[in-house]
């Protein structure tokens, strides 16, 4: 059940950060409790593709929200995300639903109707919480919060190459040219900027590893007493 009182761990940060993978590994490592918030709003961007509602049709994407019928699977390792009974694990994942989901995060009313979706996911033991806003917005008390950093160029590098271990077609400037957008839209925006938490640790990942970051981030839980090791 929800309960405000079991720690959470936030871990924010722009796309391409490694925001991701590090979270899935270290909630696996802990047994906590996994949200993928970034999810959410692709989901709600890919289901408004698949009704016909508009995207600057802030009322029917909030009503969207509210009522998504999806589930988030974990299986060997991977998450797989239902949405209507299919699996649109992969669907989500592109380029343009994350551009979608960008223009579709601005919009307040959405933004509200996902928040409380998103705090139900803090139950026993813990949570995880991966996010553009997870600690300044979502969960502006959590126990520990971490800011993931790289340059715009190792973060398209790592998008570029992750496409083509995916057999898509990609060009590096194209995806470059569309990181660097998306985090001006997202820094500029009103409604939930992207911005480190005040209190947040922030790591610049752009010459780091995954295990590495792993490390790091094992290290300032054990320091903040959350947990003695990992």
């Amino acid at each position: 059940m929800t309960n405000a009182q079991e720690p959470v761990l936030a871990i924010d940060g722009p796309g391409g950060a490694g925001k991701g993978t590090v979270s899935r590994l270290i909630a696996e490592r802990l047994g906590w409790h996994l949200l993928d918030s970034g999810a959410l709003y692709r989901l709600t961007a890919h289901a408004a593709g698949k009704h016909g509602v508009a995207l600057d049709d802030e009322a029917g994407l909030a009503e969207l929200a509210e009522t998504l019928d999806v589930a988030f699977l974990a299986e060997n390792g991977n998450a797989r995300v239902i949405l209507e009974g299919e699996d649109v694990s992969r669907a989500i994942r592109t380029e343009e639903t994350g551009e979608r989901a960008s223009r579709v995060a601005v919009l307040q009313r959405v933004r509200d109707a996902l928040l409380d979706r998103q705090r139900g996911f803090q139950k026993s033991p813990g949570l995880v919480a991966d996010g553009r806003d997870m600690g300044t917005v979502v969960f502006p008390h959590a126990t520990l919060k971490i800011f993931l950093t790289a340059s715009a160029q190792e973060r398209a590098r790592r998008r570029f190459y992750q496409l083509q271990e995916s057999g898509v077609n990609a060009s590096l400037s194209s995806l470059l040219n569309e990181i660097q957008a998306r985090d001006a839209r997202d820094m500029q925006r009103a409604v939930a900027p992207l911005k480190a938490a005040s209190d947040a640790v922030e790591l610049d990942t752009t010459e780091l590893s995954i295990p590495d970051v792993v490390d790091r981030i094992q290290r300032l839980l054990a320091e903040s007493g959350l947990k003695p090791s990992i």
